[in-house]
C-alpha cells in the first residue's frame, strides 16, 4: 500500500516558543496560540513578514514597522485569515499602519532568540496580526522552533518504510526549507505559508497519488486537512488543551512525534 504522511511544522515536528506583543496595550505575552487569537475575531490576519531578524534588529527602534516595510520592499505571507482577503487589502492595512514600531518586533525578536540560540537547529519566524477594526497592526510575533527529540529518526523511518513525507505549514518558505533539509524531507515535499485550504489541497493532492494520506497536525489550522485525509494524529507533545473540533477530527492522538511511525506500520499491515 503505497503511503504518504504530511506533517505540521510548529507544535508537531518542532517546539515551538511564540513571543506577541500586543502593541495597542503595550503588553507582551508568551507562548501564545497565534492560530486561535487569530481565528477569536474574523477580521485578523495572521501575516508572515519576508525579512531576516538581523536586519531588523539593526534598525531604529523608534521607526515606524510600516515604513520600514515599504522602503525596504517587503514582502509577506498570508498564514491564517478567517474570512477571504486580498493581498492589495492585507497591503493596506500592513503598509499604512501608524502604531507598531521596529522596536516592538525587535523586542520580540531577542526574547525568543535569547530562548533558542543555544539549539543546533532553530527556525526562527516574525510577523504581525492585522485587524481590520484598528485599521493595522494589532500584535507583532517572533516564533523560534527546534525538532522536537526524535523528529529526524521519524523521518528517516517512514521514509525506510518506502513512505512519503510532506511538510505543510504555515511558516515561511526559507526558513522551512532548512528546516526540512535538516529532517530530511524533500524540499519539493515541503509547503511553505500554507494556509488551511492550502493544507487540505496538498492532502488532497496525495490522496490521487498514493492508496492512503495520514495528516499530522497539532492545531485548529489544520483541521481541514486532518478531515481531508484517509486518518488523522492530532499531536499533543506540545500542548495538551485542544479544541474539541480537532479531538474529533483525530483518529489517534500523540504524546511524541514518533509514535507516528507504529502508527502508520500498524495501518499499512
Amino acid at each position: 500500500m503505497t503511503t504518504a504522511v504530511v506533517f505540521d511544522s510548529a507544535g508537531t515536528l518542532l517546539r515551538t516558543y511564540r513571543v506577541l506583543k500586543d502593541v495597542i496595550n503595550d503588553t507582551v505575552q508568551n507562548n501564545v496560540e497565534t492560530i486561535t487569537l487569530t481565528a477569536s475575531c474574523k477580521e485578523r490576519a495572521l501575516i508572515l513578514l519576508y525579512v531576516h531578524s538581523r536586519d531588523i534588529i539593526d534598525e531604529d527602534p523608534s521607526r515606524l514597522l510600516s515604513g520600514y516595510l515599504q522602503e525596504n520592499n517587503i514582502d509577506f505571507g498570508i498564514s491564517c485569515t478567517c474570512k477571504a482577503v486580498t493581498a492589495d487589502y492585507i497591503r493596506d492595512l500592513l503598509y499604512n499602519d501608524s502604531r507598531a514600531t521596529i522596536g516592538d518586533l525587535q523586542g520580540c525578536i531577542r526574547t525568543v532568540w535569547g530562548a533558542c540560540k543555544k539549539e543546533t537547529v532553530v527556525a526562527l519566524n516574525s510577523g504581525v496580526m492585522l485587524n481590520g477594526n484598528h485599521g493595522g497592526i494589532e500584535f507583532v510575533v517572533t516564533a523560534g522552533g527546534r525538532p522536537f527529540s526524535r523528529a529526524r529518526e521519524t523521518i528517516q523511518n517512514l521514509q525506510t518504510m518506502g513512505v512519503g513525507t510532506y511538510i505543510a505549514s504555515g511558516d515561511r518558505t526559507k526558513k522551512l526549507m532548512k528546516m526540512a533539509d535538516y529532517l530530511g524531507v524533500p524540499q519539493d515535499n515541503t509547503h511553505g505559508v500554507a494556509t488551511p485550504a492550502i493544507k487540505e489541497q496538498v492532502v488532497e493532492d496525495l490522496k490521487r497519488q498514493y492508496d492512503m494520506v495520514v495528516m499530522v497536525g497539532d492545531g485548529i489550522n489544520d483541521l481541514r486537512a486532518m478531515k481531508k485525509a484517509d486518518f488523522a494524529i492530532l499531536s499533543l507533545q506540545q500542548n495538551t488543551d485542544k479544541p474539541e473540533p480537532l479531538l474529533k477530527a483525530a483518529d489517534f492522538t500523540i504524546n511524541s512525534v514518533h509514535e507516528v511511525v507504529d502508527i502508520v506500520d500498524r495501518l499499512r499491515n
